[in-house]
């Protein structure tokens, strides 16, 4: 016998607390037969002025990532989902490395995590070496995410922190200031504009500004749930968020 309702996958989530945008994009993206089932990481929503906050809000989340582990193991999934990123890209490509293993022997399945679902949909579009990035942190967090796509053979050609002064106030950002943000990182000397931050909500705007630029344009959500679709086997396409979800 399987799940009635998620017969195909049951997907947990981890995310912390304060984040309201990955669980409404990641159910939008979700296909028949796959539930989503979101553990929460525990943390305030203090203020965030400068990169000491930030790295204090760093260690408010991975002083809680094992115990949201374990409470939503207890559903029994098949595969677990970070639904958060910036610590995903911390330390570089080692980092993220030592993080994923970590996640992996804590849950005992299978993990999607964002720095590694990033470079896999670099490697699906294909041809994409210079980016453009957007992302809602602290500069001490922004050089972490350039580190990460150094350290995978990318080059950042222009990023644009948009320095979130709490984490419940980065679902704040609008479309005008994020679609500002596409516009001030794109250029003809950039491949691929690809945002981070799974509180940033962008999946559905990123799949519209991919059809007006004609080059890819990668939501860090987007980015995430397909690939652990993939990793589960699962070839559904789903509109409306660009090539990723649609075409690969």
């Amino acid at each position: 016998m399987v799940d009635a309702l998620g017969w195909r996958r049951k997907f947990a989530v981890i995310a912390p607390s304060t984040n309201t945008s990955v669980q409404p994009e990641f159910d939008d993206m979700r296909p028949r037969g796959v539930t989503n089932h979101f553990g929460r990481i525990w943390i305030p929503d203090d203020p965030v002025h400068d990169d000491a906050d930030f790295e204090q809000l760093m260690r408010n989340i991975r002083t809680g990532v094992d115990d949201a582990i374990d409470r939503v193991m207890t559903c029994r999934p098949d595969y677990l989902i970070m639904g958060m990123s910036s610590e995903t890209f911390w330390d570089g490509a080692e980092g993220s490395r030592r993080l994923l293993d970590a996640v992996e022997r804590r849950a005992g399945v299978g993990v999607a995590m964002g720095s590694y679902a990033c470079e896999a949909a670099f490697e699906a579009y294909g041809g994409i070496r210079r980016l453009g990035v957007i992302t809602p942190y602290m500069p001490v967090g922004d050089a972490q995410v350039v580190r990460f796509f150094t350290d995978c053979g990318y080059e950042v050609v222009r990023l644009k922190g948009l320095k979130c002064e709490s984490p419940v106030l980065i679902a704040h950002v609008q479309a005008d200031a994020l679609e500002a943000a596409i516009r001030e990182v794109d250029g003809d000397d950039v491949d691929a504009v690809v945002q981070v931050g799974t509180n940033l909500a962008m999946a559905r705007l990123a799949g519209e500004a991919e059809q007006r630029l004609g080059k890819p344009v990668i939501a860090i959500n987007t980015a995430i749930y397909w690939y652990a679709l993939r990793q589960n086997g699962l070839s559904d396409k789903v509109d409306g968020f660009g090539g990723l979800l649609s075409r690969f």
